[in-house]
């Protein structure tokens, strides 16, 4: 999948240096609802466990082969909320030298597209920590509404203690 300025590519145990430089920033994982990286073993644990499928993808820019972040969509019991047959739930993080650039929002129209059109998915949902109003933005941008809910996941890092708000997109291809 990609756009005119990002490409969306399977992650490969050769990305383990490029993923640490990026998630051991601790801003990264604490607003994403993960633990930093400590180290190029943590991020290659990372990849064999959680991203070695079919359903996340490496962010990067086409222009210089760069990852600079992460996409995908979760079903079922992997999701961090409740979600119904036929429905997922997205999730995203960009690294922080690339906030404010527009490439996170590009990303996740790509992705919300794809599993609208190519999974045929009902309903997508998204939540973001509630002190993180960027990653609130990034949605809205790309359509999604504010369904009124507020929860903890404590199965987050940090989720505990702050609230995430629950975000949905219906799929407007479906009759």
């Amino acid at each position: 999948m990609e756009t005119k300025r990002l490409l969306l590519r399977p992650w490969t145990e050769k990305d383990a240096p490029m993923l640490f430089s990026l998630a051991s920033e601790p801003e990264i994982g604490i607003r994403s609802g993960w633990a930093p990286h400590r180290s190029i073993e943590d991020s290659l644990k990372v990849i064999r466990t959680y991203y070695s499928n079919n359903r996340i993808w490496a962010i990067v820019l086409k222009q210089t082969e760069e990852i600079i972040g992460c996409i995908g969509y979760m079903t079922g019991n992997e999701c961090n909320i409740e979600t119904g047959n036929d429905e997922a739930e997205a999730t995203y993080w960009i690294a922080k030298p690339y906030w404010n650039k527009g490439f996170c929002s590009e990303a996740l129209g790509l992705l919300v597209d794809y599993c609208f059109r190519e999974k045929g998915f009902r309903t997508l949902w998204c939540c973001f920590f509630t002190d993180n109003p960027a990653s609130r933005r990034v949605m809205e941008k790309c359509g999604f509404k504010d369904t009124g809910r507020t929860q903890y996941c404590p199965f987050l890092y940090g989720g505990s203690k702050r609230p995430v708000r629950i975000m949905r997109l219906h799929n407007p291809y479906s009759t």
